[in-house]
């Protein structure tokens, strides 16, 4: 798929690293699968990949959680 941001690369399958803060939460998720630029560097997320990170920071805000860095564990079906 062509870069819609640089316009110029092409993704190729990788990782990324996705912050995430809210209501005093700080979430590092550190290994997340991703398309990734390889001119640019900007990272697409699959949906399913960011429905299990929202649905981690949302289990860290209920648990007042500060700080957090994790590596992505993909959940398979």
């Amino acid at each position: 798929m062509k870069c819609v941001i640089c316009k110029h690369g092409e993704t190729r399958r990788g990782h990324t690293v996705v912050t995430l803060e809210r209501d005093g939460t700080l979430l590092i998720f550190r290994k997340v699968p991703a398309w990734v630029c390889t001119n640019c560097g900007e990272a697409y997320v699959s949906e399913e990949v960011t429905e299990q990170l929202l649905e981690a920071a949302e289990e860290a805000v209920r648990n007042r959680v500060q700080v957090d860095v994790r590596e992505l564990v993909p959940v398979t079906v």
